[in-house]
């Protein structure tokens, strides 16, 4: 039996698309479902001093992420379950998307050549506490 319910999660970058189409290659033969995840950093983290203009920044992040979702979604070649856009960290959001609905597998992209990227990638906190399997794709 194959994977029936994959979680995606995505960045607001052209390597999302690769991500995809792994995932779609995954389900097709099962007829699955696939969700996208997306996570936003809260602005606050980059500017303090920003007070005022913080809502019209998330509200802004939160626009641009919603656009590139849907271009993923048109683009897949493939019907897309639901889209989710989560604030705040990677492994807080799989946990989330995950108390959500059940997932049987989750894929992720690692986007970084640095050494310790390799060593703890951003999700480590989810695979170490999850028994959902998780496919990280090299970008």
């Amino acid at each position: 039996m194959g994977y029936q319910n994959v979680l995606v999660t995505v960045a607001v970058a052209a390597d999302s698309h690769r991500l995809v189409e792994k995932a779609v290659s995954i389900v097709r033969p099962y007829r699955g479902k696939i969700t996208l995840l997306s996570t936003i950093a809260n602005p606050e983290m980059y500017n303090n001093f920003a007070g005022p203009m913080l809502g019209d920044l998330r509200a802004l992040m939160e626009e641009e992420t919603r656009l590139f979702l849907e271009e993923l979604r048109l683009r897949a070649g493939y019907p897309i379950a639901d889209t989710l856009i989560v604030h705040g960290e990677l492994g807080d959001s799989l946990n989330y998307a995950s108390s959500r609905q059940p997932f049987d597998l989750v894929v992720c992209g690692n986007h970084s050549d640095s050494i310790m990227n390799k060593v703890s990638c951003s999700a480590a906190r989810f695979i170490n506490a999850s028994r959902v399997d998780v496919l990280i794709v090299p970008l």
